[in-house]
């Protein structure tokens, strides 16, 4: 497949923002006030009640909620959306990486009702294309993600998610495609496991894979793809918008067989290799602009290695949709977040 320098593609998804603007529109009185996510302690018997209640009824089983660990992270208000929800900002260290980075988060409405209060919450960890540093694009209220979600969770075309936003990248210097390259910094680790990580010390979330899932545009998208397929265990699902397909970074001189450890093309071949099972199946949503001209590499790489085994995906195309983020909501809207959110583990409510 024919691969787009990382300068290009850069210039690309910055050029379709149109504006730095997108980061640091929807700035509110309140922003940089101390936010928090806390929420009333429930009984942690209730949510296995549930599952016992639930149990013989041929439902599926309840995955188990995982309560916060800590250590409990401080969190500003970057800005606040429509419904009065915050979109709160931390610095997060690596404990498994060694990276340091900024991380936003936003929990829909649904997370603080008392009927949810012993229940996990599903997670979708949402990566910016560009650069993605020193801030990630998604964290911004003008791109109406967060009031989206909440949105169609309202109207049950959605799941009530949790957004986790991280810096992509250690810099704005190289793109280092998600991954562990070696001598540079653990990108893919702080990506899958060190932001996870964080997420469980602060928020209800389920133990299982059921909970957990990426999305991304553009290099985001890219490494939402790579990341499901590299680690089915811990991730479901992913949303992948007007992606790359295989890591081209620069930084991979050299080291060839870690590149080919981070191609989404051979993980996907790897993963179609085992039974076409439930604990083996990933679900990849991917969308594209009719204004785009990646749509032969799509539909190549969708064809190559999809819907033959356990690697599931369906292709939402954006009606005169660019390369661009609000384009991408819109695709959501129109049929990906559905398909994506039944894949996925909703909250359970205590009664």
């Amino acid at each position: 497949m024919t691969r787009r320098s990382p300068l290009a593609r850069t210039l690309a998804a910055t050029l379709a923002l149109g504006t730095t603007l997108a980061v640091v529109s929807g700035c509110s009185k309140d922003e940089d006030e101390p936010v928090s996510f806390d929420t009333p302690r429930g009984n942690r018997t209730a949510n296995h009640q549930v599952a016992r209640k639930h149990s013989g009824t041929g439902r599926t089983k309840v995955p188990e909620t995982v309560f916060p660990t800590g250590p409990k992270a401080d969190f500003v208000t970057a800005s606040t959306v429509e419904d009065g929800t915050k979109i709160g900002v931390t610095e997060v260290h690596g404990e498994k990486s060694g990276f340091t980075g900024k991380v936003w988060v936003w929990a829909p409405k649904q997370y603080f009702d008392p009927k949810y209060a012993d229940s996990g919450f599903p997670v979708l960890i949402s990566l910016p294309g560009g650069v993605g540093y020193p801030t990630n694009y998604w964290m911004g209220t003008d791109l109406k993600l967060q009031s989206s979600v909440a949105r169609w969770s309202e109207e049950g075309k959605s799941l009530p998610f949790i957004l986790v936003m991280p810096v992509l990248n250690p810099d704005d210097k190289h793109y280092y495609d998600g991954s562990d390259i070696p001598g540079q910094p653990r990108m893919g680790t702080w990506l899958t496991e060190d932001v996870p990580d964080f997420v469980r010390a602060n928020f209800r979330t389920f133990k299982s894979r059921d909970g957990w899932a990426f999305m991304g545009s553009s290099s985001g998208g890219f490494v939402a793809l790579k990341s499901v397929l590299q680690k089915p265990d811990r991730f479901k699902a992913a949303i992948a918008s007007g992606p790359d397909y295989v890591p081209d970074s620069p930084l991979w001189k050299g080291h060839q067989k870690e590149l080919q450890a981070n191609n989404p093309e051979k993980l996907a071949a790897a993963l179609n290799r085992k039974p076409d099972t439930p604990e083996n199946r990933v679900y990849l949503g991917f969308q594209i602009g009719t204004r785009e001209k990646t749509r032969a590499r799509m539909d190549a790489f969708m064809k190559a290695y999809t819907n033959r085994g356990p690697v599931k995906a369906r292709l939402q195309v954006v009606q005169n949709g660019g390369h661009n983020a609000v384009s991408y909501v819109r695709g959501m809207d129109e049929g990906t977040i559905a398909w994506i959110s039944k894949q996925l583990q909703a909250p359970i409510p205590s009664s």
